[in-house]
């Protein structure tokens, strides 16, 4: 079993290899585009990965609460395990945008494809300009239409596990008047962190009940959405 992991691995790392710099050219020249149609061209190179992901490596997913999803934009918080979540959230929250830390848009191809995107880019270790930054973009995100995606624990954290979580994306919720959506799920379990074996499964995504901002302070609602994420964890990792 091993064996047939490792190499099923190799040849999604194959595939990885040999279309992201074709999608990274072509995302390049989608510049002179509006956001939203660079968003629906680019794309393609995710739902190439997923579909491998799936195909290859044995990744299926499923969704609970679907209905959850509102049709306006909102500011998605997330329970961040791997790199899995920042590729099928674009399929399954269509369109919107990631929260990440700026030295990713210096990676080769691929950051050179991700900064088309439209994410809000920020420098982690400038904490109030990056505030002052998240909350001028999202406001700039949402109103073109994206929702924004944030991992509040700022970093992919091992299934079993839990970080502190930041409450910037329950402020940028709180200054925009836009509704939160947690949201839980245990891709760690097939695609870890930095790890080279994918192991098949299914992966559990599980979207709560969208959270208004109204009449609460931003520490409140972040630990709102804490809470509802860490719960639901107890029961994705129970079963």
């Amino acid at each position: 079993m091993m064996l047939l992991t490792a190499l099923r691995s190799t040849v999604f790392a194959a595939i990885l290899i040999l279309i992201t710099p074709l999608f990274a050219a072509i995302a390049l020249l989608t510049f002179p585009l509006p956001p939203l149609t660079r968003y629906r061209i680019i794309t393609v190179w995710t739902r190439c990965i997923i579909w491998s992901a799936r195909a290859v490596c044995g990744i299926r997913y499923r969704v609970i609460g679907a209905e959850n999803i509102p049709r306006k934009p909102c500011v998605i918080l997330s329970k961040h395990q791997s790199a899995w979540e920042t590729l099928a959230f674009q399929l399954i929250f269509p369109p919107q945008v990631w929260v990440l830390k700026k030295e990713l848009l210096r990676v080769p191809f691929f950051g050179w494809g991700l900064s088309m995107l439209s994410p809000i880019a920020i420098d982690r270790s400038l904490r109030r300009e990056a505030l002052q930054q998240l909350i001028e973009q999202g406001q700039q995100r949402l109103d073109a239409g994206f929702s924004i995606v944030i991992f509040p624990e700022g970093t992919r954290i091992p299934p079993g596990n839990r970080g502190k979580y930041r409450p910037g994306g329950a402020r940028l919720a709180v200054q925009t008047g836009t509704a939160v959506l947690p949201v839980a799920h245990n891709a760690g379990r097939c695609w870890g962190r930095n790890a080279f074996l994918k192991r098949p499964g299914l992966v559990t995504v599980s979207i709560g009940a969208p959270m208004s901002p109204e009449g609460i302070d931003a520490e409140t609602l972040s630990a709102r959405v804490e809470q509802w994420i860490e719960d639901e964890m107890l029961q994705l990792d129970a079963r």
